[in-house]
């Protein structure tokens, strides 16, 4: 009985110690993570203007392109279907 009390009493510490464990090892991929971040070079503000005008414009181009071929398929089906 008494080494039953004592197995069911290690068995809670351990218990305990993985769940502190578990939250130690989130708290570090959080420092680590933060750690990482300073590192990392971030671009300018006229970079990200660029990029962004940039993105921008190729949509656009992208969306006149798409239109013009619908449009081409469609006056195509309107055509074959009269």
């Amino acid at each position: 009985m008494a080494k039953n009390a004592e197995k069911k009493s290690s068995e809670k510490k351990n218990f305990f110690k993985r769940v502190g464990g578990f939250f130690v090892g989130i708290g570090r991929k959080f420092k680590e993570t933060y750690f990482e971040l300073k590192k990392v070079t971030w671009p300018t503000k006229k970079d990200i203007v660029n990029y962004s005008v940039v993105v921008l414009v190729f949509m656009v181009i992208m969306g006149v392109i798409i239109g013009v071929i619908d449009l081409g398929a469609g006056k195509l089906v309107e055509l074959l279907v009269s």
